[in-house]
């Protein structure tokens, strides 16, 4: 089975989850420059962690597809 159809069968639910664990990894991705480590080191944890952002943010749209991204989008206006 391909991916991208692996991942469009998976539940509404699991694919906000997804989607909203892309949020962490942006917050750690910038925050963890001001650790006391090496240039390098901050360069490679950007990089995965940046990384690892997308491919939730991605996946997450993925899951949801266009009709779940509008029922998503609806639910945060009607509040």
């Amino acid at each position: 089975m391909k991916i991208k159809e692996w991942l469009q069968s998976l539940s509404f639910r699991t694919g906000v989850i997804v989607l909203m664990c892309c949020i962490p990894f942006y917050i750690l991705s910038f925050a963890q420059m001001l650790l006391p480590i090496s240039a390098t080191a901050k360069g490679i944890l950007w990089a995965v962690l940046f990384g690892l952002a997308k491919t939730c943010q991605y996946g997450g749209l993925t899951i949801l597809g266009v009709e779940g991204y509008k029922r998503l989008r609806y639910k945060f206006r009607k509040h």
